[in-house]
């Protein structure tokens, strides 16, 4: 059996047994060939393609690389586990990749994949940021990966990392330590903005913002991630929007004066707008579209907050 034959036998058995996807891939090939290529010890880029049947160099693709039965095994006993616990792949790997960078996972964090990654990466906000712009924030860091990228992206912040969760803020410190930053990024046990120390430049927030009525059909996949991290109703709403009331709230008195809110809500923008109709937001073009995720100003926040006291 070749490469591409297992990925393919393994696509089929992820397909039949009906598991979700969604934690760093949308379909059963590309999941395949993500565990495929970890368990031979493959890069995750290798190409799939396969030549001519004619080509002189067919061997030597790796598509057409012979497996032999001992890898064959191993594989199927890890296709196995992914199919029987229900876990992201990240977690059975405890590594994910966003925006071309490794990370570091297991089930104290969720797994990486908030789309603000692209605009870090890509400069999608960097018309809003300025030479001034040196103290960043992530909010509600999960495993560190949105820090980690902010540090990479903007050589000259620093970036405070807080989560209220001490064991994500194990798996971030990981991260930090395995990117060469821990002089630059300072991680953080806070519920909010409770314990943290100044005010910001820029402050990113991929928070809990899943509604309740999407929280119970989660697939099982989903509810392998620590639900502190997904769960939008912990203060006794149904809108997934508690956290965000908070946080829109007190936000303003942690930013700088041109200070900017990258917030993600995924899904939940008719949820977002039905809490804060009156909040000029600005909303960002990523891979999923325009509605999942927004940048505020500060003056926006403080317009808000005043419209809400008329």
């Amino acid at each position: 059996m070749t490469v591409l034959e297992l990925i393919e036998a393994a696509a089929a058995q992820l397909t039949e047994a009906g598991v979700a996807f969604g934690h760093g891939t949308d379909n059963a090939f590309d999941e395949a060939a993500w565990l495929v290529l970890w368990q031979l010890g493959l890069p995750l880029d290798t190409p799939l393609d396969t030549p001519p049947a004619d080509a002189p160099d067919a061997p030597q693709f790796a598509a057409n690389r012979p497996v032999a039965p001992v890898e064959q095994e191993q594989v199927a006993t890890l296709i196995r586990a992914r199919i029987t616990s229900r876990q992201p792949a990240a977690y059975l790997t405890q590594e994910a990749w966003l925006m071309g960078v490794p990370f570091y996972v297991d089930p104290r964090a969720i797994v990486p994949r908030s789309l603000i990654a692209e605009l870090l990466v890509n400069g999608g906000i960097d018309y809003w940021l300025s030479d001034a712009t040196h103290a960043v924030l992530d909010l509600c860091c999960g495993n560190g990966s949105l820090a980690v990228l902010a540090a990479m992206a903007y050589p000259d912040v620093t970036v405070d990392a807080s989560d209220l969760s001490k064991e994500a803020l194990a798996v971030a410190r990981i991260n930090v330590d395995k990117h060469g930053l821990g002089g630059r990024i300072t991680l953080i046990e806070s519920d909010g903005f409770a314990r943290l120390p100044g005010r910001y430049d820029l402050i990113l927030c991929n928070p809990p913002y899943v509604n309740l009525q999407s929280m119970a059909a989660l697939p099982p996949e989903f509810h392998a991630e620590p639900a502190l991290a997904l769960d939008g109703n912990r203060a006794g709403g149904q809108d997934g929007m508690d956290f965000i009331r908070r946080l829109l709230r007190e936000a303003p008195q942690h930013m700088n004066e041109d200070a900017v809110l990258v917030l993600e809500i995924g899904n939940e923008r008719e949820h977002f707008e039905a809490a804060f109709p009156r909040l000029e937001a600005i909303w960002l073009e990523t891979s999923a579209g325009e509605d999942q995720v927004l940048l505020l100003t500060r003056e926006a926040l403080r317009a808000n907050q005043e419209a809400r006291q008329d």
